[in-house]
Formats: structure tokens, C-alpha cells, sequence
């Protein structure tokens, strides 16, 4: 009887074959059997989006920097989609945007109280008893600056109108003085001067405003520097608002 089994044993070559069929016929089922399944097991090219479980590819499942705009659908991404201040103005279309509208009434401002009624003047030095320098001049009015004897500022309007009027009103060591009735015969008429008794160097500011009959006005805000040191001289600068 033991003869009989050791002449039934198997070959070496059979054992071979028989555990190269084993595996060919149960390979697949031995990975669902483990539990795992690797891209050994899986055709190329033939696993579908139904074989996918629905919101379980995560990022981590992704290579970085290989999600592109043609894998994303048109119209799809939300303002929700993107991280708060990260969008910048290298990010836009210039040439798409619109004006906003206040920018559109801008471009149509023409009356008193847009951009082009205003008058900025600059820094304009007098010498002392120096000849008065004209500061700005709208419709019959005319804004002038002079220096006193003692490098006193004063701020003077004239008119080629009569019955004008202007007024000042100064900060300390500034006094206004307002005329209703200016006429074209008066010349230059002071509305704002230093005071006697200033320091050498002394800086006040005065607001201004002046008014023709024909409707032309201005209202604004100036301020007078003192500099009695050396051969004397006063300055003046401020903005306008032209009216009319």
C-alpha cells in the first residue's frame, strides 16, 4: 500500500502548473477576498464614474497642480468656490468693467460743486509794501493779496460791479471784515488782515467768500503767513469754490 501512494505522488512540474492555475483562476477573487484591490486588478481605461461612490474623491486622492480648467464645467464655479481677498486685479478682465455710477455722474459734472468749480491756489509770496498780487479772479471779482508795512498780510476783494459784497472771518490773531456794498470805484477793499503786534513769524487762516449781483461768487479758505525777519514778506494759499 505504501508503494502504491509514493508511485501516485505528483511531480515537481505538475505542483508548478497546478499552483500557476490556482492563482490565474482566483486572482480577483483572492483581492475581494483580502479586501484589497490594487491598479493590478483593474483594466486600463475601464473604470467608470458609476463605479465611483458619490462624494468620496478628496483632495488627497488628487496630484497637486493636475486639476485643470478644461476638467471643470463652464458657469459652475461660485463666489463660494474661491478663498475670501485672493482675487486681485491681475485676475480681471480690465476692458469687461463697467463704470460705477457715481464715476458716471462724474463725467457728466458740469454745475457749481463738481471738480471744475474748484480753484486750488498755490503759494504766492508779496514782498512788504510790495505791489498787491491778484489770487484769483472770477466773473467782476477779484481776489488780491497784500503786505502791509510790518509784513501783515491782508486778503482784498474789487469789482468791476457794483454793489458786490464779501466777508471774512478770521482764526485768532486774524480779524475779518465784511462789506455789503462794494462798488468798481472802491479799488481793492480789505476783508481780512493780521493784526498789529504779531510775532515775527505768525500763520492764521481766514474764510472767505465774496458775491456779484450777477450771480458770480466764491466761497473759501485761505491762510496768511507772517515772516517780518529780514526784508520782510507775506504769503498766501488756499482753494475756492466758484459759484455762478
Amino acid at each position: 500500500m505504501k508503494s502504491f501512494l509514493r508511485g501516485r505522488r505528483p511531480s515537481p512540474a505538475m505542483i508548478v502548473a497546478l499552483v500557476a492555475l490556482f492563482v490565474s483562476l482566483s486572482g480577483v477573487s483572492y483581492g475581494v477576498a483580502t479586501g484589497f484591490i490594487d491598479s493590478r486588478e483593474i483594466k486600463n481605461n475601464e473604470l467608470r464614474s458609476i463605479d465611483l461612490r458619490n462624494n468620496e474623491i478628496r483632495t488627497r486622492d488628487l496630484r497637486n497642480n493636475e486639476v485643470r480648467g478644461v476638467d471643470i464645467r463652464n458657469s459652475t464655479v461660485q463666489g463660494r468656490d474661491i478663498q475670501l481677498n485672493t482675487v486681485t486685479g491681475d485676475d480681471v478682465r480690465e476692458d469687461t468693467l463697467q463704470k460705477v455710477p457715481s464715476a458716471l455722474l462724474a463725467d457728466s459734472a458740469t454745475s457749481a460743486g463738481s471738480v471744475s468749480g474748484l480753484k486750488v491756489i498755490a503759494p504766492t509770496t508779496v514782498a512788504e509794501r510790495g505791489t498787491a498780487v491778484t489770487l484769483s479772479t472770477h466773473g467782476p471779482l477779484t481776489l488780491s493779496g497784500e503786505c502791509a508795512a510790518g509784513s501783515l498780510p491782508h486778503l482784498s476783494v474789487s469789482t468791476t460791479e457794483d454793489n458786490s459784497a464779501a466777508a471774512a472771518e478770521g482764526s485768532t490773531g486774524v480779524t475779518g471784515t465784511p462789506d455789503a456794498d462794494i462798488d468798481d470805484a472802491e479799488g481793492h477793499v480789505t476783508i481780512a488782515e493780521f493784526d498789529g503786534g504779531m510775532a515775527l513769524r505768525a500763520y492764521g487762516v481766514a474764510d472767505i467768500s465774496a458775491f456779484a449781483t450777477s450771480g458770480k461768487g466764491f466761497t473759501g479758505e485761505f491762510g496768511l503767513y507772517r515772516d517780518s525777519s529780514g526784508t520782510g514778506a507775506c504769503r498766501f494759499h488756499g482753494s475756492l469754490s466758484l459759484q455762478g
